[in-house]
């Protein structure tokens, strides 16, 4: 009889007189579930869960130390009230109950206010001005600066007698702990010029109030060669910071605001290979490295090369069993994160997952989601028919296939992920492959049948007792008259890398909405070599419809490229070497060069003309009923197959699935047109 080897993630730590269940840590994260600085229900319910779900540590952010510190929704929970007290202990205890350390992320923002119209003034160590605000903060006299010192530690002492067994601080991405690390910013001429005498300040005050429970110290790496807080900067100041004030240990990863959440351009965690290197220098100081973790593989190298703990945020954010599954060995169930920096940066009013349907705003056990009913329930049993391979059609077959139900996927194309797979044919969008790799390998190991290649028709379905439509969108062409060729952006991202060698100026005509397909587009352009790229676009501005982490760190990746931007503006025509263009303004008409125009044109849903037998009930989900984004196809393939015979338990519960909402209900007019009847 052999034994499987338990892989070192799956071992056992002590931290500070904490036993941790395995290596694996759920980093600084929130949903923003917060009313009023205090944590929700709703807050709760998620701690739990993800506590359940076999992560060794978790590390509650979002959790600000002062006034000054806090934004006008009032999402970030307020440590310094002691009169939230309850709401934090239920935090805690939610944390606890399942087994996990409950660590409590400290933070002082600083000069950086996230954009927020604060009721205070930004504030830091000197008057230098972020790179993300406006203007420069007010620099901190050293009374103030005692202020913030007595703050960190109320905070902290709040946050342990609620339950909590140490604090984090937050001493990276920027914020004011790190403006003082930082030779950039902190350029003051008082004690506090030595880099580490407010943090060493900040640790020894905490010592008085929780004792010898746990200190971590989160520091970032910031990019740019004069950052003045780089990996040399980090290794110098940890090991001096520690002799004058040891803390129990360093969680060590990258970036500021706007970057430190990366993008799909990420592929490999960026400190991966300078694990060693941080080993040597923290000598028996136990490392937590994080950022950008995925695979078991690289967190096993991190652990081989001298790390402690790994840590991750999104990935648990994706699925909550993220540890337990890994820990088992059963890597391929993970629901993989695709870092499209989408649900989980928007509050709106929480954060969200594109790719887990079952985390839901407060007051809903999962996304909302409403499949459209094209045609009544009928009393037929049997086998159910699912029409599309791409997200929402893999999901609902995934769904259906776990409650024991027989389905079947039909789909015309020679390969399953339909607009997902699409995407990740862009440069620097390969991401959105993992959920399509993670849906078609899930499908296999349940046994659904995929016919590939397969357009069904009527007659074909007869034999189902249940239809779900899940057939995509179709993007419309734009009519540009003249004799340049002209491709829908669909088109040239099947084809960038055939078509660029041969048309090096290459046109981007945007539809204004700042969206990913023209931006895939004018990525994959300069990907495959292209000589210069112009955007034209009717918007006033670039990449205005994604996210401000995803929008800064696609600009960092253009810096320098050979690409215009004609705001404003319309192509009216093309000759055979360029465009004419047209102001919308001024009406001002010019001419631009270009060898190919690619045209960003509306989505359209396609859904094809199917007939339902007697006693047969059809259902339409995703694209095909609206076309939007890959949480909508996901959730609502989700709770089609609820429709039917109920969902099955999900990542350890029922999803979405069981949702009260009732259908949207179109019936089918002897026409054969369908008229919205509910």
């Amino acid at each position: 009889m052999t034994h499987r080897i338990a892989p070192v993630l799956a071992t056992p730590f002590t931290l500070g007189g904490l036993t941790l269940r395995n290596r694996l840590v759920a980093t600084a994260h929130a949903t923003a579930a917060v009313a009023e600085g205090a944590p929700t229900d709703a807050d709760e319910a998620y701690w739990r869960r993800l506590a359940q779900g076999g992560a060794a540590m978790i590390i509650t952010g979002g959790t600000a130390v002062a006034p000054e510190s806090t934004l006008p929704q009032r999402y970030l929970t307020e440590a310094w009230r002691p009169e939230i007290k309850d709401a934090v202990r239920r935090r805690a205890e939610a944390i606890t109950d399942g087994g996990a350390v409950a660590i409590a992320q400290l933070v002082h923002l600083g000069r950086e206010t996230l954009g927020a119209g604060t009721y205070y003034a930004p504030v830091s160590a000197a008057a230098v001005r972020s790179p993300r605000e406006a203007t420069a903060p007010h620099p901190l006299g050293a009374d103030e600066v005692r202020r913030v010192v007595d703050a960190f530690r109320i905070s902290a002492a709040n946050s342990v007698q609620a339950g909590f067994h140490g604090v984090e601080l937050h001493a990276g991405h920027g914020y004011l702990l790190a403006q003082f690390l930082s030779r950039a910013t902190n350029t003051r001429d008082d004690a506090y010029a030595d880099r580490i005498a407010l943090l060493e300040q900040v640790i020894d005050a905490i010592r008085t109030e929780i004792g010898q429970l746990p200190i971590g110290v989160r520091v970032s790496v910031e990019p740019g060669e004069h950052s003045g807080l780089g990996l040399d900067d980090l290794i110098e100041l940890l090991p001096r910071l520690n002799t004058a004030a040891p803390f129990t240990y360093v969680n060590v990863t990258t970036g500021v605001r706007n970057t430190y959440v990366p993008d799909m351009a990420t592929t490999r965690p960026p400190l991966l290979e300078d694990v060693a290197r941080l080993r040597a220098t923290m000598a028996a100081l136990p490392l937590l490295v994080s950022q950008g973790f995925r695979a078991a593989a690289d967190i096993e190298r991190a652990l081989g090369s001298g790390a402690d703990l790994v840590g991750m945020a999104r990935p648990f954010i994706a699925d909550p069993d993220f540890a337990r599954k890994i820990v088992s060995g059963d890597e391929r169930s993970v629901r993989p994160c695709t870092s499209c920096n989408e649900g989980c940066r928007t509050f709106e009013p929480t954060g969200s997952c594109s790719v887990n349907p079952e985390l839901g705003p407060p007051g809903a056990a999962a996304r909302p989601a409403v499949p459209l009913l094209l045609s009544r329930p009928g009393s037929r049993s049997g086998p159910v028919a699912v029409l599309g391979a791409g997200p929402a059609g893999m999901e609902c077959a995934m769904t259906l296939a776990r409650t024991g139900a027989e389905v079947v996927v039909f789909d015309p194309a020679g390969d399953v992920g339909g607009q997902a797979s699409l995407a990740a044919l862009a440069a620097h969008r390969s991401g959105w492959q993992r959920i399509v790799d993670h849906q078609r390998d899930q499908l296999a190991d349940l046994g659904v049948r995929v016919l590939m290649g397969t357009t069904a028709t009527s007659a074909d379905l007869a034999e189902y007792s249940r239809i779900v439509l899940a057939t995509g969108a179709r993007e419309a062409a734009v009519p540009v008259p003249g004799p340049l060729r002209t491709l829908t952006s669909t088109n040239f991202l099947r084809r960038y890398a055939d078509v660029v060698p041969h048309a090096p100026r290459v046109a981007v005509l945007d539809d204004g909405f700042g969206w990913w397909q023209g931006i895939s587009a004018v990525e994959s352009a300069l990907e495959a070599g292209a000589r210069e790229v112009t955007v034209i676009t009717p918007g006033h501005g670039f990449a205005t419809g994604v996210s401000p982490e995803n929008r800064a760190q696609l600009m960092n990746r253009l810096a320098g490229a050979p690409l215009r931007v004609v705001v404003m503006s319309t192509v009216t025509g093309t000759m055979a070497d360029g465009l004419r263009l047209r102001h919308l303004t001024d009406r001002h008409e010019s001419s631009l060069a270009a060898d190919v125009l690619v045209t960003v044109g509306e989505r359209l849903p396609h859904r094809p003309e199917i007939t339902p037998a007697d006693g047969q009930s059809t259902h339409a989900v995703g694209d095909c009923v609206v076309p939007r984004r890959i949480a909508h196809a996901i959730a609502e393939g989700r709770a089609a197959a609820g429709r039917g015979r109920g969902a099955a338990p999900v990542n350890g519960r029922t999803g979405g699935a069981s949702s009260p909402i009732p259908d949207l209900v179109w019936e089918s007019r002897p026409s054969g047109r369908a008229g919205n009847t509910s």
